[in-house]
């Protein structure tokens, strides 16, 4: 793989990149994150893992950087990483029994250019009892992760069903991650090993 760049500090992403076959370098992108007024879901998502992607790109012109940023929609409001405890026991509340959108962006930088994809997945919830949402929290699972839940983890058991990319929730689409590398030149695949038995 050419020089690659995640900028993100999420372990989550780092082990889905691993799936694929990729070797990488990681520096966090430091940018605000703070939602423009008026500002889309979407276009937020977007600008986020496109300001990632761009910001550590400057630094290094002649690399690949990947940016992400993943929101979790419930009733028209994005829900991000909760600042409390309590408000990780609210955002629960709030999805138990219900369907909400995760939005997930992977943007691909190299110098000033950047190219970018958004994808929508249908998130189902069961109902939840108090006990299991107490139990959730007290874990500490839920404090670093949008929507307050990890798919991928303990947080699991509450999905009913899903409808859409399962990677992109966990906070990489990889599908669109290796199409934005194949557009750049780079298909994953070019990277993958291949035993003497394939060879022959």
């Amino acid at each position: 793989m050419p020089d690659l760049i995640l900028a993100s500090a999420s372990p989550r992403r780092a082990e889905l990149l691993q799936q694929i076959g990729l070797d990488f370098q990681v520096q966090p992108a430091d940018i605000d994150e703070t939602p423009a007024s008026l500002e889309t879901p979407e276009h937020y998502v977007e600008r986020l893992a496109r300001d990632k992607a761009l910001s550590i790109a400057r630094e290094h012109p002649h690399k690949l950087v990947l940016g992400s940023d993943t929101s979790v929609i419930h009733n028209e409001e994005i829900l991000g990483k909760p600042e409390s405890s309590e408000q990780a026991v609210s955002m629960l509340q709030a999805l138990s029994g219900s369907s909400h959108q995760v939005l997930t962006a992977v943007a691909l930088a190299k110098g000033t250019e950047c190219w970018s994809r958004v994808v929508v997945t249908d998130v189902t919830f069961r109902e939840l009892e108090a006990a299991e949402i107490s139990a959730y929290v007290a874990s500490g699972e839920p404090m670093d992760k949008a929507g307050s839940y990890g798919i991928q983890g303990l947080g699991g058991i509450f999905v009913s069903s899903i409808r859409g990319s399962y990677s992109a929730v966990v906070g990489l689409p990889l599908q669109e991650t290796a199409a934005l590398l194949a557009q750049a030149g780079h298909p994953v695949i070019q990277f993958w090993p291949s035993t003497k038995e394939s060879q022959r």
